[in-house]
């Protein structure tokens, strides 16, 4: 297949969620991850909308976060389907009008004609909104010019709130989402949207036993947009124990596919991990202790050879390491889902990965599996499989 013309897309702007609990999430954001509450919705746009948005932002992070105010709402009517999550990706765009075109001659879905504002300053916004395979999370393409507030009716704070960032996240790594049939993502993902595959896996996470009597199957794809290197990974169900894959239990929790986790960056993440435990707002998935047992292995066999952290640091804060290539790594670690968090299934399955990129680009085959075994023993211990 020819290589299609690129959207334009500069990085991702925001996320969208919706909540139940506002307060909640305003004390995960502020008391715990240390954002700062920048502003929110003002009272005529509540009211037209029928909810109330807080907007959190830390680095180049920024996530809006609403809560229905009355029926009939967006937020309200992805909660009566949905537990908690991302209902909207926000993408910066250079051209909005070169993206509508696009998109609109490669059968996209589009939900609006591109809607303009202009702030008081003359600054200018342009940003139209499609349809996804990502269950109901929708995509939003945005193009700012001078204009300040992330939409018409937020108003900012006259100071930030809250926190200062001092756990260093500067950007949104990555996407990863669940579906129970990828292949229409990837095709709508490489035919619509222009990216391209960038890696691909499939395992079983009790593949080292005889007859796969347990364990969760799945097959990955992550696909990317290489002239902004924004990356989605992908995953689905595979047999043996389809129903009992943990990719298929997401979906099941969710009401249907959609966005799993987003991967923060962060400048440094042993003292970034050191500071989210010591909030005690924030809760991470365990790693046993025999894969940092076999660390010093793990470091020759994936030709890293040489790392710059003390071993048993990456132990004590249970972060883990991967790579391909010598002294090209990347570290990484999994918070709890929001269900297991707050012991409430309506705030969902989502969860946040922390990530430092030391040369590597990639995704790390043992830390992708690490990973899904690590929500393996957490789903096993309550019980679900």
């Amino acid at each position: 297949m020819p290589k299609l013309e690129s959207l334009g897309i500069l990085g991702i702007e925001a996320a969208h969620w919706y909540v139940h609990d506002l307060e909640r999430s305003r004390r995960f954001y502020v008391d715990g991850m240390d954002f700062a509450e920048v502003g929110g919705s003002d009272p005529e746009l509540t009211a037209k909308g029928r909810q109330h948005s807080a907007v959190f932002a830390a680095g180049d992070v920024t996530l809006i976060v609403s809560r229905p105010v009355g029926e009939g709402g967006r937020a309200w009517r992805w909660l009566k389907k949905h537990p908690d999550g991302v209902g909207t990706l926000w993408f910066r765009v250079k051209d909005i009008e070169r993206t509508f075109g696009l998109l609109e001659r490669r059968g996209a879905t589009i939900i609006d004609d591109i809607q303009r504002a202009t702030d008081a300053q003359g600054g200018k916004l342009a940003s139209f909104s499609i349809t996804t395979p990502f269950g109901d999370s929708t995509f939003r393409f945005v193009q700012r010019d001078g204009y300040r507030a992330l939409y018409p009716g937020m108003v900012f704070h006259p100071q930030p709130l809250g926190g200062k960032n001092r756990f260093g996240l500067t950007h949104v790594d990555h996407v990863t989402s669940n579906f129970q049939t990828l292949l229409p993502a990837i095709l709508w993902m490489e035919n619509v949207l222009g990216l391209e595959q960038f890696w691909k896996i499939e395992f079983h996470t009790g593949d080292s036993q005889e007859r796969l009597e347990q364990g969760s199957g799945l097959r990955s794809t992550v696909m990317w947009d290489p002239e902004s290197t924004v990356k989605f990974a992908n995953n689905e169900p595979s047999r043996p124990n389809f129903k009992a894959s943990q990719i298929n239990l997401f979906h099941e929790d969710n009401q249907g596919d959609g966005i799993q986790h987003l991967a923060l960056a962060v400048r440094e993440i042993l003292p970034a991990v050191e500071g989210l435990r010591a909030t005690r707002k924030v809760d991470f998935m365990d790693t046993p202790d025999s894969y940092y047992d076999n660390l010093a292995r793990r470091i020759e066999v994936l030709n890293i050879r040489r790392i710059d952290e003390n071993p048993e640091d990456l132990r004590r804060l249970r972060i883990l390491i991967d790579g391909a290539e010598e002294h090209s790594y990347l570290l990484q670690i999994f918070m709890k889902d929001a269900a297991t968090l707050y012991r409430e299934p309506g705030a969902g399955p989502f969860f946040y990965e922390l990530i430092q990129r030391k040369g590597d680009r990639g995704f790390g085959a043992g830390n992708f599996r690490s990973l899904f075994e690590s929500i393996e023993r957490e789903q096993r211990s309550q019980g679900r499989i």
